[in-house]
């Protein structure tokens, strides 16, 4: 079996997790239930591995959260064009903070370049801001 990889995407139009949240349970009535998905229009060619790993989400230039993928399935868009649907877990998992700077589509993410997930109990703390966040994530402060 393959070593995983994760994908990382800029989470393009949201200011934080809880946006995330918000537009994912604003888009279920699209899908079956229980199911959040992400569609994309490249498909991974590291298929196997990107399976057995997470799509990492960056909010104004950090890592912030992940959801672990279950699987790609092939989709349609109203244009005729083939996209891929990345199925994800619905639980968002907040991460320490990680800086990225802007790029478009996804990236591979490996495992051991990926931000720690922040411990249970400080799951739903209010987010630091970026600065401040990475700047203790540095130091091994948070």
């Amino acid at each position: 079996m393959p070593d995983p990889v994760n994908l990382v995407k800029l989470c393009v139009g949201a200011d934080s997790v809880q946006d995330l949240l918000d537009w994912q349970d604003s888009q279920r009535h699209h899908y079956p239930p229980g199911r959040t998905f992400h569609i994309t229009r490249m498909w991974p060619k590291r298929e196997a591995e990107v399976l057995q790993g997470s799509l990492y989400w960056v909010f104004k230039g950090q890592i912030l959260a992940r959801q672990k993928i279950l699987e790609l399935q092939r989709v349609e868009g109203g244009d005729g064009i083939a996209r891929c649907a990345i199925h994800l877990d619905a639980r968002v998992i907040r991460t320490e903070p990680a800086a990225r700077r802007p790029f478009q589509g996804w990236r591979y993410l490996k495992p051991e370049e990926s931000p720690r997930d922040l411990p249970q109990a400080r799951a739903t703390d209010d987010s630091l801001p970026p600065d401040l966040a990475a700047a203790l994530a540095d130091i091994g402060l948070r």
